[in-house]
């Protein structure tokens, strides 16, 4: 089996929070850690600064594309960032904690 991580960016702790509660209550994920950040990016013709919340989902490969569709689905932003992050290391007994709580 084999680990994946997706990050994303949301507006605010509210929306995070409940897609995160959500994931790891279905097992979709193991885990989604947050945490705050400042971003600067270009959006319809004008350079944004913003704060947000950094979410990195944490799951495995038979879960990845339900994932994003989740992600997708209920995202609050017009085009949010779905990227995923291959783990080509992971120590076993995380990996094995990983499968045991997605599945």
């Amino acid at each position: 089996m084999k680990a994946i991580i997706i990050i994303s960016t949301y507006p605010n702790k509210k929306s995070i929070t409940r897609i995160a509660n959500e994931l790891v209550k279905n097992k979709i994920v193991a885990c989604v850690n947050i945490t705050t950040i400042s971003s600067i990016y270009s959006w319809q013709g004008k350079i944004e600064k913003t704060p947000e919340y950094l979410a990195l989902f944490k799951t495995t490969q038979k879960n990845k594309k339900l994932l994003k569709e989740k992600i997708k689905s209920t995202h609050p932003y017009k085009v949010p960032e779905i990227a995923e992050i291959d783990i080509t290391s992971v120590n076993k007994s995380y990996l094995k904690w990983m499968v045991e709580s997605t599945t």
